[in-house]
């Protein structure tokens, strides 16, 4: 009977693995694609900043170029400087907590494969098949 309820949460524990191992692939996806986004506005902030305040300046609206003001385009990547910023520091301490929680299951399936070693050597058996 107590080998069942360690093989069901041995089970419960593999699957929160996998779950959150997904979690933290996909989140650090997301964060990969906002430090693009943070890359390019600083990058258009830079070359905005070296402009002339009486430049013609255009924003790309799809395939259509509308005619800004510097300073408008200049709030602009600001905001999106400062909000990929925001963004990337939220989903990291997103990642610290899903790392924690990783951990947690790690200890949790060491402690049981300690507390059960025949767990442990079916567990074996079945990956070396």
């Amino acid at each position: 009977m107590a080998d069942e309820a360690n093989r069901a949460a041995f089970v419960e524990l593999q699957a929160r693995i996998i779950d959150t191992t997904g979690k933290i692939k996909q989140l650090q996806a997301q964060m990969r694609s906002k430090e693009g986004e943070k890359k390019r506005a600083y990058l258009t902030l830079e070359e905005l900043r070296q402009l002339p305040d009486d430049t013609n300046t255009y924003k790309t609206v799809g395939k259509v170029f509308i005619l800004e003001p510097k300073s408008v385009l200049l709030n602009e990547q600001e905001r999106k400087f400062n909000e990929s910023e925001s963004v990337i520091a939220s989903m990291q301490t997103s990642k610290e907590y899903l790392e924690k929680q990783m951990g947690e299951v790690e200890n949790n399936i060491k402690e049981l494969l300690q507390q059960d070693p025949g767990l442990a050597r079916q567990i074996l058996s079945m990956t070396v098949q």
